[in-house]
């Protein structure tokens, strides 16, 4: 590991909550905003969608490779409380970027904090980690393993 990367270091808290609203899916967020009576909120940037490269490497471990293209969708807001919200996922979906952002900034803010987090990101988290180990183990269960014979000298 050299200076600057932190390969395995600990995701932050808002790294943690990002990530979760980012697999979000449009009518969960809809949802949450639906229930609670959020904040006004302005947008400073966006939402706006673009194409960015999606990096891979080979055998997950080798040298990196442009793997394609993917459309990601960018928010930023600001409530009116004065926290910024920013967010990024996957698609076209500006409604979907947009309360994300939203819910960035409520995470932020100490009156919203502990609501949002046992209300939403922690009931998303547990389903999201569900959802990845059931296509762990699909996965696993059509793994083939290949290996050589060895031919004799006869």
């Amino acid at each position: 590991m050299t200076a600057g990367h932190a390969m395995y270091a600990e995701p932050t808290e808002r790294q943690r909550w990002m990530a979760v609203l980012a697999r979000a899916t449009h009518e969960e967020l809809e949802a949450f905003a639906s229930a609670h009576e959020l904040p006004s909120w302005d947008i400073v940037k966006g939402p706006e969608t673009g194409v960015v490269m999606v990096e891979a490497r080979a055998g997950g471990t080798g040298r990196r490779f442009n793997l394609g293209e993917a459309t990601v969708t960018r928010a930023a807001v600001r409530l009116a409380t004065g926290e910024v919200g920013l967010s990024y996922a996957l698609g076209r979906d500006t409604r979907r970027a947009e309360l994300a952002a939203v819910i960035d900034g409520l995470l932020q803010h100490a009156g919203w904090r502990r609501r949002v987090e046992n209300g939403l990101i922690a009931p998303l988290a547990a389903r999201q980690r569900q959802m990845r180990e059931a296509a762990s183990r699909k996965a696993a269960a059509t793994k083939v393993d290949f290996f050589t014979l060895q031919r004799g000298d006869g």
